[in-house]
């Protein structure tokens, strides 16, 4: 009964992993080592495994411990546990550890000497500004006056109650979201006391800032399409040095910040990060003590803040030149550390 109840949990996990063109690169000459690493694993730690690649990272499940010394494959030079795994069943692509971050919530993010996780969905790959090319990545605001009635701070919805995210942490919370449409923002500011928060319309088993439950009285088909592209969102998680956003969702992400341009750049530079990638958003030490920003066609703009646009991009690049043109958007108000 024992072993049964392994070979079935082991068959499910072979029928999960991702289909990949090529003998050489496909799943199957990954075999031999997922097979050795699986032996490995407790049956506690093959469940979870299971339940995270069955969910996709749906489920918040636990860390998978495997012990430190990995299995090795034939004559090929051995693979890390969770360089192995996240090939077989996220990015088959995937070469080195070093293009791999920890989420906030992994414990295998400490360093145990003795055993490190190797759940493939407490990963994400590394977005960097390069990713995709140019000119998504280096986009530049045209030298256009400001248009009347565009900016943030002139919207229906008053921005004044925002003030109060720029005082202190010791207000309990270390950001709130702003969740916009198109020129309107529906629904309060959400403020944010834990260090992660899930922002999505539709997570299983999960928590945080559900985008699903705003109500609106009007919405543009425009809107409903993209709100139709949340699906489980993104996670942010304020770091040691910065705050980090993992896309969570099926489709990309498009982020600006002030940090995420070259210092003294005009407006800000649009990263572009697709599923199951993360990039570091705002750099807390790169934006000092810098004050008010004005952005050509949009006004002002706090230093201390994100954007983030989901399913569709802007700039220069694209026909939607502002995000207020954006279908659905998100802006997140730093509280500036004492």
């Amino acid at each position: 009964m024992f072993r049964s109840r392994r070979a079935g949990l082991v068959r499910r996990l072979w029928r999960q992993r991702c289909p990949v063109p090529g003998a050489d690169e496909g799943p199957g000459a990954l075999k031999p080592a997922a097979h050795a690493l699986f032996k490995k694993l407790k049956d506690e730690e093959l469940e979870l495994l299971v339940q995270a690649v069955e969910s996709r990272g749906a489920w918040e499940c636990g860390c998978v411990w495997a012990p430190r010394g990995d299995p090795r494959g034939g004559p090929k030079a051995p693979l890390p546990p969770q360089l192995l795994l996240c090939r077989l069943y996220r990015w088959p692509d995937l070469r080195q550890p070093h293009e791999l971050k920890h989420l906030c919530h992994c414990a295998g993010g400490c360093g145990d000497a003795a055993a490190l996780c190797c759940n493939p969905h407490h990963f994400s790959r590394l977005a960097v500004p390069e990713t995709p090319p140019p000119p998504y990545s280096k986009a530049s605001w045209p030298d256009e006056p400001q248009r009347p009635g565009t900016a943030l701070w002139e919207f229906s919805c008053d921005r004044r109650d925002t003030s109060a995210s720029r005082s202190t942490v010791k207000d309990g919370y270390w950001c709130k979201l702003a969740y916009w449409e198109h020129r309107t923002r529906v629904g309060r500011l959400y403020a944010v006391h834990e260090a992660s928060v899930n922002v999505f319309c539709e997570l299983p088993r999960g928590s945080g800032f559900c985008l699903g439950q705003l109500p609106a009285a009007h919405r543009s088909r425009a809107v409903r399409r993209a709100r139709g592209k949340i699906g489980r969102g993104l996670l942010l998680s304020r770091e040691p040095g910065g705050v980090w956003a993992y896309n969570r969702s099926e489709h990309p992400i498009f982020v600006s910040s002030p940090t995420l341009g070259p210092p003294g750049a005009r407006g800000g530079t649009v990263l572009k990060v697709l599923p199951g990638y993360s990039a570091k958003v705002f750099d807390y030490e790169w934006v000092g003590g810098a004050g008010g920003w004005w952005v050509p066609g949009e006004g002002p703009w706090d230093p201390h803040s994100i954007r983030i646009s989901f399913a569709k991009g802007w700039g220069p690049c694209y026909s939607r030149q502002f995000i207020t043109s954006c279908p659905c958007w998100l802006e997140v108000l730093l509280n500036r550390p004492c």
